[in-house]
């Protein structure tokens, strides 16, 4: 079984353990399954003084964090899930989502001999309710409007500089049924607000790549290196010697490692993050023409909107901070200082009023949750979790 850690609860910026969870061996799948109790989901069950919860993928404890945050009172760890099946090996589990319905969450193991594993996990039950075999380090995921696809980018870490795939899931037999050859190191996986497209970002490609969530074929592609953005042909698959030029040691790239498809009046949109130029692009999906470029500098690294599509949050691995960008007027209105250092992974509550970071720390230090007020620009709470926590979902009503 894996080592677990202990289970944490606090306030708004304090934190104490409360105790080890319990496990019980599932030898039929060989892994361990959680037996941690934990509570209903409390969203929404008070219009007053709402409590949101977030799934947390701590990469670096085999641990799945179950997070509660209740405004005025703060943010609490409620539970812990241990994955993964080889005791002595981290497998690091990186992307996360939730069923629509509430019913289920899905984390990426992203480690694997060699190839990675998606679990599929009962909420209510905190129990295994089945996984499929992915391909080199899958690494972030989303879901199809209905839950009944999930859409999984290979990232091949430590591989070859060669192109990886987009794996698809049918998630209620949990199979994988295609994988599409995309491009060098995809990350940043997510599906539209219309559910027909799915679009990731090539970290080693300079690309962004749009698949038809209904074909399951790759149907756009758009060169996101600065000076050079534009539309490619389908088959590109951005082998580096295609697009190098001579002088490539003082050419300016992009290294995107986020694709965010906008909401409401700007869903036509998708938002690329170059990690590497320090500006967030907008991409008009409709017709593959960059729109804006907006600078926001120190290493953007993931996004996420708010239900209406205005706000956009970005967290700044560099700078320990979120830049909230006002997409209607095409600048940054706030930037708001975070607990902890290599500021990763960001969600939206779905009534626009919270956004919830994760913040990854260094070394041996536990990472944490920030609540970032959408309304005031301030820190609401924060609450210590894990080892590295990275990947983060809402869980929904």
């Amino acid at each position: 079984m894996k080592a677990r850690l202990p289970r944490l609860a606090g306030g708004a910026f304090g934190y104490a353990p409360v105790g080890w969870s319990r496990c019980v061996a599932a030898v039929a799948l060989l892994i361990g399954a959680g037996c941690l109790g934990a509570p209903h989901r409390l969203w929404g069950q008070d219009d007053l003084r709402p409590t949101y919860q977030v799934f947390v993928a701590n990469e670096s404890s085999d641990v799945v964090s179950r997070v509660a945050f209740t405004p005025g009172e703060g943010a609490r760890v409620v539970s812990e899930t241990p994955v993964g099946i080889v005791p002595t090996e981290l497998e690091a589990p990186h992307g996360l989502a939730v069923s629509p319905d509430g019913r289920y969450w899905y984390v990426s193991l992203a480690h694997g001999m060699p190839f990675g594993r998606v679990w599929k996990w009962d909420v209510e039950a905190d129990t295994l309710a089945g996984w499929t075999q992915l391909g080199m380090f899958p690494a972030t995921m989303d879901l199809s409007p209905d839950g009944r696809f999930l859409f999984a980018v290979n990232f091949n870490l430590h591989g070859d500089r060669v192109p990886s795939s987009v794996s698809v899931v049918y998630t209620s037999d949990m199979i994988e049924i295609a994988r599409l050859t995309t491009c060098i190191m995809p990350h940043g996986s997510r599906v539209n607000q219309a559910g027909d497209r799915h679009f990731s970002a090539c970290m080693h490609s300079e690309q962004v790549v749009a698949i038809d969530t209904r074909s399951f074929r790759v149907v756009g592609r758009f060169r996101v290196a600065p000076g050079q953005e534009g539309p490619l042909p389908l088959d590109d698959l951005g082998w580096p010697r295609r697009h190098t030029p001579p002088d490539s040691d003082h050419v300016a790239v992009c290294a995107p490692t986020w694709a965010e498809p906008g909401r409401g009046a700007w869903a036509r949109f998708v938002y690329v993050t170059c990690n590497r130029g320090g500006t967030i692009l907008e991409i008009d999906a409709a017709d593959w023409r960059l729109s804006r470029r907006i600078e926001v500098s120190d290493g953007p690294y993931n996004l996420a909107t708010t239900p209406e599509g205005r706000l956009l949050v970005v967290t700044l691995k560099n700078g320990q901070a979120i830049a909230i960008l006002d997409l209607s007027r095409g600048e940054i209105v706030a930037r708001v200082s975070t607990t902890r250092p290599i500021t990763h992974g960001a969600v939206v509550s779905p009534d626009g009023r919270y956004a919830f970071v994760t913040n990854e720390a260094i070394g041996g230090q536990r990472g944490t949750v920030d609540v970032i007020s959408l309304e005031r620009f301030e820190l609401a709470a924060s609450v210590e979790v894990g080892l590295q926590p990275g990947g983060i979902a809402f869980l929904l009503e």
